[in-house]
């Protein structure tokens, strides 16, 4: 589908962000996301105009990132991450509860497109291990259960709050935040928590702190080799 204007200075303004063209590629991908639901042929062709960059290269950047799909996303992007910490303490039997639940398997979307699932090797969030994101916001200390009452709430169309961020919206308003970051919610929720900040307190409490940086070793100048 051809791009629109509209959707053609958006990218223009995404551009005039950055001291470089090209460095604004990846929120151009996630703003045809918002607006799209993938990134198509034609979409890429827009952001490589818009970058002065070969299609080729904007490719690149689109088939490389797993964030960035090449057929129509669902309502709802359901990540779970089962890396190391949340692999050990829960998260490939979250996956897996959420993988029959939606009958789907790894980077797949519901028949009706309400949910897409997808095993993700870190999020980021390993104080709060296992964690899923919910169209890229955290959904902390989860288990097979509670994760499984998320994507019932959501399918019944509840309102359903991220552990440290905002209400659930969907899929592609989480893109455009990706795009345009100034969305007026990142005050919402509780961003740290007395768990990420456990180490904190203790070594408060025991007068702990961090070794000074050194001063740098003085540089020779022309009257130290004369």
């Amino acid at each position: 589908m051809p791009i629109s204007d509209s959707t053609r200075e958006q990218l223009d303004e995404l551009v005039a962000r950055y001291p470089r063209p090209r460095s604004a590629l990846m929120p151009m991908l996630h703003l045809l996301q918002s607006i799209e639901g993938e990134v198509t042929p034609d979409g890429i062709g827009a952001c490589a105009d818009a970058a002065g960059v070969s299609a080729a290269e904007a490719t690149a950047v689109a088939s490389f990132y797993t964030m960035y799909k090449r057929r129509p996303g669902a309502t709802h992007h359901i990540g779970v991450c089962v890396n190391t910490m949340c692999g050990l303490l829960g998260g490939d039997a979250v996956y897996d509860a959420l993988a029959q639940r939606l009958g789907v398997g790894h980077d797949q979307a519901t028949e009706d497109g309400a949910f897409w699932l997808e095993r993700i090797e870190c999020q980021a969030a390993c104080t709060h291990a296992p964690v899923m994101t919910v169209d890229w916001e955290f959904m902390d200390d989860v288990t097979p259960s509670s994760a499984v009452d998320v994507v019932d709430r959501l399918a019944r169309g509840e309102e359903v709050a991220s552990t440290r961020g905002p209400v659930i919206r969907d899929w592609r308003a989480s893109e455009r935040t990706l795009a345009f970051p100034e969305d007026g919610l990142a005050g919402e929720g509780t961003p740290v928590d007395a768990k990420m900040l456990a180490g904190l307190a203790v070594a408060k409490e025991r007068g702990m702190a961090a070794p000074g940086v050194p001063d740098p070793a003085p540089t020779a100048g022309p009257e130290a080799t004369a």
